[in-house]
């Protein structure tokens, strides 16, 4: 096993230069399964483990990232994930922070799901020697927010360690907040070293455009996939990155930054008896004008049922909203088919609430009020990647918009020559006006590049098939793919049909590997750790 590079004694630099970049070189081998190096830790500042639940990734980058903080500050640390991560080393960690994500109802990350079933149940360690402080990212428009942290939290106390720091609940903009969590962390243990570990948001990264500071991308393309007919309305977006430097894989997702609806924002001032040019601040110390702050800085879902019934100050109008967020999707091409381009497959969502036309704020802003220009960043998706043998089986299952991962790595295992054969699952509601992509996806099945594609439209027929039931059609085969070492992808619906998805895969387990009920489980959970199944779910 290779170990981590580190800066030699004899190199030309400072104490504090060299702890610097050995800490930068064990973030950036945090991921590898190799130890973190000592070398520069300070024995005084102890271990320090930063574990992770992710099922998009954003968890896993925090980890790293505090995890470079920390071997800078003198820790002796390394991340890792929960699913790679046995419970029973917890008690000789003697430090652990554990970040997690929560997902649908209130569930934990596939990658945590394992790692927490092991301690809930009667051979959990005791960990009476453990320190431990958790950070939980979530949604609050979510009634379970921040539950999977919350589970963590209490089981990990229930088993005797001790706390060392509040738990920190996080909403979808949680870059201030997690900041104060890992300070909080560091000055209890090393309140010397202590101090903020990145600036508050609105300051544009040194290494380029991100998430606080979106590149201003060109929407070249901008056309309906969904047929005449269709009770839905899908897009499909291409957007130029040239001169952007930001760069992706298949299976990473793009952020967008949004602006609200204009129409929208227009009812809110005039049932509010604003003229919009009130000053308000928008982050400490910064203002700009009302009209402006609703239409790019604040999320307007509060008011999408109860509209302001008189006059408010600015103030109070815009003190209980939160900021409005970028949105992320799966991005629906491979960067080696479409070199300098990311697209994008969106529904765009549009309803009527209480007698009014609402809009999806994101989804319509790409669709009709971008003015060509989009705010975009990339949000890498570590977890959600092909296999690296490209001779390795592919089975993707992806519903309506599900579809776009799975164009992306259509595309870019054409692209690498890959061997190994592929086999798709896509649903929707109607063949004629909902099959994405159909001539692109019939194509590749005609000239055999797709192995198998395998349709279920809902309404074209009395009876509702959706993809899992073509999956049980077809169990004996899935099964032998997988026996034979393929990976299965899902993408889609987090709340109904990844779960439909999900007990459909330990049903064929058990039918046709004849498991019994908790060997499947069992069985589901090695493909999990062996990352033979991946779920890019919401």
């Amino acid at each position: 096993m290779s170990s981590v590079p580190t800066i030699p004694a004899s190199a030309p630099f400072t104490t504090d230069q060299r702890a610097w970049i050995n800490g930068y070189l064990a973030g950036l081998f945090s991921g590898r399964d190799v130890p973190m190096p000592t070398a520069a830790a300070d024995p005084t500042c102890g271990p320090l483990l930063f574990l992770w639940g992710s099922q998009t990734g954003g968890a896993e980058s925090l980890a790293k990232k505090f995890t470079r903080d920390a071997v800078a500050r003198g820790f002796q640390s390394k991340a890792a994930s929960l699913g790679d991560f046995s419970p029973a080393d917890l008690p000789g960690a003697k430090r652990a922070c554990i970040i997690t994500s929560t997902y649908g109802d209130g569930e934990m990350p596939d990658n945590a799901q394992a790692f927490w079933e092991t301690i809930c149940n009667g051979s959990a360690p005791r960990l009476d020697g453990l320190e431990f402080s958790v950070l939980a990212l979530g949604d609050r428009n979510y009634v379970q927010f921040c539950e999977a942290g919350a589970l963590f939290d209490r089981r990990l106390e229930e088993l005797g360690a001790r706390r060392i720091h509040p738990r920190r609940d996080c909403d979808v903009d949680y870059e201030v907040s997690a900041s104060e969590w890992i300070s909080g962390v560091f000055q209890a243990i090393a309140p010397e070293g202590a101090g903020p570990f990145w600036d508050v948001p609105g300051k544009p990264p040194a290494g380029g455009y991100g998430k606080t500071h979106p590149f201003p991308a060109v929407l070249k393309t901008n056309r309906i996939l969904s047929g005449p007919g269709s009770a839905k309305e899908t897009r499909h977006f291409e957007i130029v990155l040239e001169g952007s430097g930001l760069a992706y894989e298949a299976g990473d997702a793009l952020g967008v930054q949004p602006q609200n609806c204009p129409d929208f924002v227009g009812e809110i001032l005039a049932a509010a008896k604003c003229s919009g040019e009130e000053p308000v601040e928008i982050v400490p110390g910064k203002e700009t004008g009302l009209r402006p702050a609703l239409l790019s800085h604040f999320d307007l879902a509060p008011f999408l049922t109860l509209l302001p019934s008189g006059r408010l100050s600015p103030g109070d109008l815009v003190k209980p909203l939160r900021r409005l967020q970028p949105r992320l999707y799966s991005i629906s091409s491979s960067p080696k088919a479409h070199p300098g381009e990311v697209h994008l497959t969106v529904g765009i969502v549009r309803y009527e609430l209480e007698g009014r036309l609402r809009k999806g704020a994101c989804s319509t802003f790409l669709a009709e009020r971008s003015g060509g220009t989009v705010p975009v960043f990339i949000h890498h998706s570590p977890s959600f990647r092909l296999p690296r043998d490209p001779a390795t089986p592919v089975i993707m299952v992806g519903p309506g918009t599900g579809i776009a991962p799975f164009r992306a790595f259509l595309e870019e295992r054409r692209a690498i020559g890959a061997a190994g054969p592929n086999w798709l699952f896509f649903g929707d509601q109607r063949a004629s006006s909902d099959f994405l992509y159909r001539e692109e996806l019939e194509a590749m099945r005609s000239d055999g590049f797709l192995n198998r594609l395998d349709t279920a439209f809902s309404r074209d027929q009395a009876e509702k098939i959706y993809v899992q039931h073509r999956m049980l059609e077809h169990a004996v085969e899935l099964w032998r793919w997988l026996e034979e070492g393929a990976c299965l992808y899902v993408c889609g619906d987090a709340k109904r049909m990844a779960k439909d998805v999900d007990a459909t895969l330990h049903e064929i387990a058990r039918q046709e590997g004849s498991h019994t009920e908790d060997s499947a489980r069992e069985c589901v959970a090695r493909l999990k750790k062996e990352k033979r199944y991946l779920r890019d779910v919401y």
